[in-house]
């Protein structure tokens, strides 16, 4: 019979404080702060990274932006409209991995898994890479702190979201409402105006230029296509909006999906307008900026708010990680530590692997955004499909009202995100997206190890089969002394509560017989009434010969209680023989005893009738 071991309990709190847990979640608005601020910050660079790949072919080719740009707007449209469809499906959130578990099989779901752990990783390291690149170049003066600031930036954000998703919602609503404003703003002005406010960049003197094709058209849509990395995020973190959490997330996911194709559309209308290329050194935003507001305040209120979305996009993947580690962690796919939730709805294990493993990236590549950007955009893609396909064999499953037109839909919307698959990780393979080829199958092959290791715990367990009634057993309690003292007789005392049989152990080495001599007398003048057993020990050992003495007693349950001093103060730790640590350490590794360590405070004093009361704490192997 196939067992499945459960995850460790999701609150480290209890659900004592759920009811009050609704003001840490997410309204619309702060889904929108929280989580969609990687699609929005993308039109900083989505539409230069179609400029860059058309400008290639001179006029001719610039004016194919506004085409692939709609073309991209056609395909957001899509995975906004199937996203709203994986919401209401999929409340549990996991997106991508959530269809694909149920409709595609394990396998393909830790495939989407894979892929959108690579893209939030890599989306914090290039947001916050592109957010201090912006800054160092507006003050050059901070360029050699480039990585310094890398990792500044990330640890403001990390220590944002450990304070909880709807804290983070409401610290980055004014940045990115600003940014949204501006943009909006530059675009509507722009469209008004009949000629640019001030001059724009010349671009650089004409080269040898390529022929359009369709090969062309491809790589600039799939360039373009960086622009809907984050748009999975809502979808994926359903469960941190308030109730009704399908209703305001789907919400959220149309509210992005309006805003960005307006805002794309936009820019893209104004760069055929103004006649915008690429130039060295100014973006394709700060172009259309200029030609549409001019250089005055305007201008520099959109580049700075476009700096802080920048860095601050790396928020979108402290939303949806952790809620992902936590599905995963309850399908054991990843250690249960990450389905762990701290008081203010925050699986902080989840935030903590973001934060390292994109610190160490940062690290890595120096802060460069160049060498970061070739690995970013391939892994989405693969759970866009993936979710596409997985959504066509759900309404071919269920087949509700009108189900052919959403079949269609996602079937389209498949097909274009598989191209754009292909022609992304063709295009960037030689340029490092041979890493993220590499690293997805080797996720892959992780979380199979962690589920395999985890069943074969379960089978050992036997979880899914109903065990025989527990029947009582014989006990012996082991308690090793070495001197005569209250610790004794308090751990003695404790001993003798827990089990039918109690015996003391005393281990000897050379040397020690004096000292051995001594504790016996003192051992038969208190008698205690609990039997002393003596060991012995040539090679002065701690645990062995422990071990080695309670292999005879296999026919009953032993339970070892080894008594310690807990000091008053930190610094009196230093103090300390660690004789119980060491006990503890080979009894547990080499011994199926259960092992109960008794702390006794120094600062306690004795008092009548109380004199046995400690802390026991027990750890069975």
């Amino acid at each position: 019979m196939t067992t499945t071991l459960p995850a460790s309990d999701s609150s480290e709190t209890g659900d004592a404080a759920e009811s009050g847990g609704e003001r840490h979640r997410l309204s619309v608005v702060g889904g929108l702060a929280a989580l969609s601020l990687d699609a929005m910050a993308s039109v900083a660079y989505g539409p230069e990274a179609i400029v860059i790949v058309l400008a290639v072919a001179g006029g001719s080719g610039l004016g194919f932006t506004l085409p692939v740009t709609l073309a991209i707007a056609l395909l957001l449209g899509v995975l906004t409209l199937s996203y709203r469809q994986v919401i209401a499906a999929f409340p549990d959130g996991g997106g991508a991995y959530g269809v694909s578990r149920v409709h595609l099989g394990r396998r393909a779901s830790l495939v989407a898994a894979a892929s959108l752990i690579v893209d939030y990783v890599l989306n914090v390291a290039v947001s916050v890479a592109a957010g201090v690149a912006a800054l160092t170049s507006a003050v050059p003066a901070l360029l050699p702190y480039t990585l310094w600031l890398c990792l500044g930036v990330l640890a403001l954000v990390t220590g944002v979201n450990l304070r909880g998703i709807a804290e983070s919602a409401r610290a980055f609503i004014v940045p990115t409402a600003v940014f949204v404003g501006s943009i909006l703003t530059v675009v509507v002005v722009g469209l008004v105006r009949t000629g640019p406010a001030a001059a724009v960049a010349a671009p650089a003197p004409g080269v040898s230029l390529q022929t359009i094709g369709i090969l062309l058209l491809l790589k600039a849509f799939a360039n373009g296509c960086a622009a809907l990395t984050g748009v999975e995020a809502i979808a994926n973190a359903v469960p941190s909006f308030r109730r009704p959490r399908v209703r305001r997330a789907q919400r959220a996911e149309i509210a992005l999906g309006v805003l960005l194709a307006v805002m794309l559309i936009g820019i893209a209308v104004l760069i055929g307008k103004f006649a915008i290329h690429p130039v060295d050194g100014v973006t394709v935003l700060s172009q259309v900026t200029t030609a549409s507001l001019g250089n005055g305040f305007g201008f520099y209120l959109v580049q700075f708010s476009t700096v802080v979305l920048l860095a601050l996009a790396a928020n979108t993947s402290f939303g949806g990680l952790p809620v992902l580690a936590q599905l995963l962690a309850k399908h054991n796919n990843l250690p249960h530590v990450f389905a762990l939730r701290a008081e203010r709805q925050v699986y902080r294990y989840g935030v903590g692997f973001l934060a390292i493993t994109s610190a160490l990236l940062l690290v890595v590549a120096n802060g460069d955004t160049n060498t970061l950007v070739p690995l970013f955009a391939i892994g989405v893609f693969v759970g866009f499909t993936l979710s596409q396909i997985g959504m066509v064999r759900h309404w071919l499953r269920i087949r509700p009202p009108r189900w052919h037109g959403k079949a269609v839909l996602n079937g389209f919307g498949a097909l274009l995100t598989g191209i754009a698959a292909i022609v992304v990780t063709a295009t960037k393979f030689g340029e490092g997206g041979w890493l993220i080829v590499v690293a997805l199958p080797l996720l892959v092959a992780g979380m199979e190890w962690v589920h395999r290791s985890y069943r074969r715990i379960g089978d050992r367990l036997g979880l899914g089969r109903t065990p025989p009634p527990p029947r009582p057993n014989r006990s012996l309690v082991v308690v090793p002394v070495h001197t005569v003292s209250r610790l004794t007789r308090d751990a003695l005392a404790a001993a003798l509560s827990l089990g039918e049989r109690v015996e003391a152990v005393h281990v000897t080495h050379p040397g020690e017989e004096a000292a051995a001599r001594e504790f016996v007398a003192s051992w038969d003048l208190w008698h205690p009434g609990v039997p002393l057993v003596q060991l012995y020990d040539e090679r002065r050992r701690l645990g062995e010969p422990l071990v080695e003495h309670l292999r005879g007693h296999s026919g009953c349950h032993v339970f070892v209680l080894i008594a310690e001093v807990e000091p008053d103060h930190p610094w009196q730790r230093i103090l300390q023989n660690r004789r119980g640590a060491v006990l503890a350490r080979a009894l547990r590794r080499r011994a199926d005893a259960v092992v109960c360590r008794m702390r006794f405070r120094l600062g306690q004093r004795p008092e009548p009738g109380n004199e046995g009361r400690t802390k026991v704490r027990r750890g069975a192997r």
